[in-house]
């Protein structure tokens, strides 16, 4: 079935081997994990900001949240399961370029993105797998104590207080990156559907990677200073970011529409998991 699917694909010249259809599958599988993450976070954010839910949370405190629901740790196990599958498509996108940016020096900053992009949701499929294994809610206090041990753990390394102003400065530029991302004239060419829809579908992801990225400068920033100043109790996770938007003067509504775009975000990486054009290498 998979591989009829495949075939009618518009991209798609030569039926794939079995070992290609499958990792086709995981990084759809992936797309859609990655999108229910998100549409969790910004459903949460947005709900928090007219105090229908508790205060912001990250990525495994919306999982944790999740899995309170009536067969919600069964969706929390195929969500870890599908992120692991998008950790591996990451790591071909990275290692053997099945994107096919080529080497010049900016598809190389591209797929050393995705690199680090695929450790860390294969980082989070393994606390979500810990999660379920524990069977108990964790708060938001919870995620952001276990962020700001990690970054003491970082920082107990040799030039780890560097290691972490570098891990700060990549969220910046990932940041920075989803902000680029709306301007861009080329957004959504790796979607495989009409014209019609990819213009809608365009307009979601815009705001999504736009609202994603405004939403990891904060976070990025506390990363930075606190590998600068060596202090990991200044560290924040997503959620942390989010709590700081709301401080803010008309914090709610800030927060709302960040909510609201987060899941903007999440809703187009279901639409990739979709639509896009996934062509992993052939090992046949």
């Amino acid at each position: 079935m998979a591989a009829g699917f495949w075939s009618r694909l518009p991209w798609s010249r030569r039926k794939p081997s079995k070992p290609a259809v499958a990792l086709e599958w995981a990084a759809r599988a992936g797309y859609a994990a990655r999108g229910f993450v998100y549409l969790s976070i910004g459903g949460l954010a947005a709900s928090a900001a007219v105090e229908l839910a508790r205060t912001p949370t990250g990525a495994r405190g919306a999982v944790a949240a999740l899995a309170d629901w009536p067969f919600g740790q069964v969706w929390a196990a195929l969500i870890a399961v599908g992120l692991i599958g998008f950790a591996l498509w990451r790591g071909l996108q990275s290692v053997f370029d099945a994107d096919r940016q080529g080497s010049e020096p900016k598809a190389l900053a591209s797929r050393a993105g995705q690199a680090i992009s695929g450790l860390v949701y294969g980082a989070l499929a393994w606390s979500i797998l810990a999660l379920l294994d524990e069977l108990e809610d964790f708060g938001e206090a919870d995620e952001a104590q276990n962020a700001r041990q990690g970054a003491a753990g970082l920082m107990s390394l040799p030039f780890g207080s560097w290691l972490l102003l570098v891990v700060g400065l990549f969220v910046v530029a990932v940041g920075v990156a989803g902000v680029v991302q709306v301007f861009r004239t080329d957004f959504g060419k790796r979607l495989g559907c009409k014209a019609g829809t990819r213009r809608w579908a365009c307009w979601i992801g815009r705001v999504g990677y736009g609202m994603r990225g405004l939403a990891f400068l904060p976070l990025g920033y506390t990363l930075v200073r606190a590998g600068w100043d060596a202090r990991a109790s200044e560290v924040r996770n997503l959620g942390g970011a989010l709590q700081a938007l709301e401080a803010q003067p008309f914090g709610s509504a800030v927060l709302f529409v960040t909510g609201l775009g987060l899941a903007a975000f999440g809703l187009y990486a279901v639409l990739e998991a979709l639509w896009r054009r996934i062509e992993p290498p052939d090992p046949a």
